[in-house]
């Protein structure tokens, strides 16, 4: 799949408001995971607070909403327990792509949120409860490129 951009303006429309999205359960999760796809961070924009049961990510999220723009956003996660990384590059500066996320039910009403990564890589969360938060925090500005998934040749 490819997709073509366009901007609000072209449209006569205006851009929507700052994304603001908590999930609660699997169906929240799913939504949070579309808005995030194709976003990007990098290591460094990780960060695991053990102590306070919370991890923070930073990244720049491609804006499929109202398309050819990108935009500052942190998804947050509470009552975390564990956090573990699987084949995710160790530089602070190499670039990630956030594919989609995941949630694997464990004991009501915890689980594990899978964070699937460009490459293979992958970023687990062991949660008490799912308690996730995502919110835009910056101005869109134009993205250079738009993500594009090519599907299986037919």
């Amino acid at each position: 799949m490819s997709f073509e951009t366009a901007s609000a303006s072209e449209g006569g429309g205006e851009a929507p408001p700052p994304l603001r999205l908590l999930a609660a359960d699997e169906a929240d999760l799913q939504i949070v995971s579309a808005a995030l796809q194709d976003a990007l961070l990098r290591p460094d924009d990780i960060l695991w607070e053990s102590r306070a049961r919370r991890l923070t990510l930073t990244l720049n999220r491609f804006c499929w909403e109202c398309g050819g723009t990108r935009v500052r956003a942190a998804l947050q996660f509470g009552d975390v327990l564990a956090v573990k990384s699987r084949r995710l590059p160790r530089g602070r500066e190499a670039p990630l792509e956030l594919l989609a996320l995941h949630f694997e039910p464990g004991e009501a009403p915890g689980g594990r949120v899978i964070m699937m990564f460009a490459g293979g890589g992958d970023l687990r969360a062991d949660v008490e409860c799912l308690d996730a938060v995502l919110a835009d925090l910056s101005e869109r500005w134009p993205a250079r490129t738009a993500p594009a998934h090519d599907g299986p040749a037919e």
